[in-house]
């Protein structure tokens, strides 16, 4: 690809939702990419952010607790851009310049409100803005300014739709040390903020705002620097039965990334990952690709487990193989896992794919011939699978937030 397909600064000001800025970012990314950089250029971007910034900071911190938690967040990304050398060498061909450089006059907007500029809140001036990056340090930059803002919600609405959209889920391994980066980032810009000592005594509430702000950021460091044990939740059920419905409030609530069959099928034999009612050119459903489908889902899960994400399966998982597989990959982490069976009565499930047919134009009748075989196909949960099992009636009032009750209480997920 060419160095510089994408990389044209926009003129004006552009006013992004978050869903708009998520697709343009996935598709700057992809075409931005430089074809020659070295095998060392992204682990050295990472390098001279983490290490600028520390050096910055070091400059304006004072007490002595302060530059302790700043010490530890330094050995901290030392440790972990060495741990991360193979994945930045893998991934030497994605690497391109920030979105942030050529968007300079994008603003994100919420509700009649600007939340970051440039769309996605990147210190333009920070050290090495210039230097080609992982497209994980834009995302990063995303995150971190929405959670900055508490607005976490929307932060995890982002990771979520971003990872879907590009299918770049290896890009996670590197968000931690990344946001860890710009947390930083948002530290020393608050500490530029606060006058020298001595030269602004009429405002120490200044200094204090600053200082305040300051730690908040290192907080946000230290977070995203902190050991986690990550949950994998597998959805299990019929159409109908609700579970894209509901692990899509996952997402929301408590920051689980959803793996979606039906995405990553059409993804494995390259067809547009986006909903379509068009016939696809290949037989995706065959048994092969079922099997090339789950195996894609149980890969894409351990990448995200590995990140330290939740990671939630929507899925049929109609069979016990299929299940097996997907259970393994938090068992061979010695990670916790939760299977949870959406179910609802006969009724509402012919009601709910009734309605879901006339609403996409297809033939009702085939969409229940796709109900009747999916019900014999479900194969009943094992002992083994019952330590995990837990039962979740979709048609209750409170069946989201049961959901997300279960799966704190059972995979300890905080």
């Amino acid at each position: 690809m060419s160095q510089t397909t994408g990389f044209v600064p926009s003129s004006g000001s552009e006013a992004l939702e978050l869903e708009a800025l998520v697709e343009r970012l996935a598709v700057f990314h992809r075409d931005a990419a430089l074809s020659t950089a070295s095998a060392d250029a992204g682990r050295q971007a990472a390098e001279a952010m983490a290490m600028g910034e520390v050096r910055a900071i070091q400059k304006r911190l004072e007490g002595d607790e302060d530059r302790a938690r700043l010490q530890h967040l330094v050995e901290w990304l030392e440790q972990d851009i060495q741990r991360l050398a193979p994945v930045f060498e893998a991934r030497r061909e994605r690497l391109c310049r920030s979105w942030a450089l050529a968007h300079p006059g994008s603003r994100l907007c919420f509700r009649g409100r600007v939340l970051l500029a440039n769309a996605i809140g990147r210190d333009l001036t920070g050290p090495g803005v210039e230097l080609p990056a992982d497209p994980a340090s834009d995302l990063a930059a995303l995150l971190v300014g929405l959670e900055s803002r508490d607005e976490r919600g929307l932060a995890h609405q982002a990771l979520d739709h971003y990872l879907r959209l590009s299918g770049d889920y290896e890009a996670a391994r590197l968000l931690a040390l990344w946001q860890a980066c710009h947390a930083l980032c948002g530290a020393r810009r608050a500490l530029e903020r606060r006058p020298p000592a001595g030269q602004d005594p009429e405002h120490p509430a200044l200094l204090a705002e600053t200082m305040a702000e300051c730690r908040h950021f290192l907080g946000l460091a230290e977070s995203h620097a902190e050991f986690r044990f990550p949950p994998l939740v597998i959805a299990v059920g019929v159409c109908g039965s609700g579970k894209s419905r509901f692990t899509s409030g996952l997402v929301q609530r408590l920051g689980a990334v959803r793996l979606c069959s039906d995405v990553e099928r059409r993804r494995l034999y390259g067809i547009d990952p986006q909903p379509s009612t068009a016939t696809p050119p290949v037989d995706i459903f065959s048994g092969e690709a079922t099997e090339r489908t789950y195996r894609q889902l149980a890969g894409l899960a351990g990448m995200l487990l590995d990140a330290g994400l939740a990671a939630c399966v929507d899925g049929t998982c109609l069979r016990r193989w299929q299940r097996d597989l997907l259970r393994q990959q938090a068992e061979a982490r010695g990670l916790p896992c939760l299977l949870v069976s959406f179910e609802a009565d006969e009724v509402t499930l012919r009601r709910r794919i009734e309605k879901r047919a006339r609403q996409q134009g297809v033939a009702v009748a085939a969409s229940l011939s796709v109900l009747t075989r999916q019900q014999a196909d479900l194969e009943p949960f094992a002992d083994e699978e019952r330590l995990h099992l837990v039962h979740l009636d979709t048609t209750a009032d409170n069946a989201a937030e049961t959901l997300a009750g279960l799966i704190q209480e059972h995979a300890r997920l905080i």
